[in-house]
């Protein structure tokens, strides 16, 4: 369920919740090849079935790219702010792959809101993303993202 604020004083006072998760999504190999076009990155234990599969991890797996690109997919579901004059995508900290994801996993993200912070009459939101992957123990990605908001009054 995604968690929705409507005012600053709102987010800054969820700062340290945990968002909980999306629901799942296969990742297909037509997803893996849309995005090597996309990126004309081709190299073969993402696009070339046959080989991967004799390859070090059994089968192709997703561009590390390609998964955290995926952390915009789960973002919104995650959380939303409503009532605003303007919200923007300041960027990301630390990213990590921890676990490479195959071809044919399902992934879902996990959000927590890390910290919130008043910027001039702005507010400023650091959300860690995981992504995991379901039956590991160890996620395929984790990303801090960045956003800032301007609620109206």
């Amino acid at each position: 369920m995604t968690m929705v604020f409507s005012s600053a004083e709102q987010l800054v006072a969820a700062e340290g919740q945990d968002l909980g998760t999306t629901d799942w999504i296969e990742i297909r190999q037509d997803r893996i090849d849309q995005f090597a076009d996309a990126t004309d990155d081709h190299q073969w234990i993402h696009v070339d079935p046959a080989r991967a599969k004799d390859g070090p991890f059994g089968a192709c797996i997703a561009h590390g790219y390609l998964t955290l690109a995926l952390a915009n997919l789960f973002l919104p579901q995650l959380i939303r702010a409503d009532n605003l004059k303007m919200g923007v995508n300041v960027g990301c900290d630390r990213v990590r792959f921890p676990a490479p994801v195959k071809v044919g996993s399902r992934i879902r993200g996990r959000g927590e809101i890390l910290k919130v912070e008043r910027i001039k009459d702005a507010v400023q939101s650091t959300v860690r993303v995981t992504i995991e992957i379901e039956g590991s123990e160890r996620p395929g990605c984790v990303v801090d993202t960045i956003s800032r908001y301007t609620f109206n009054d």
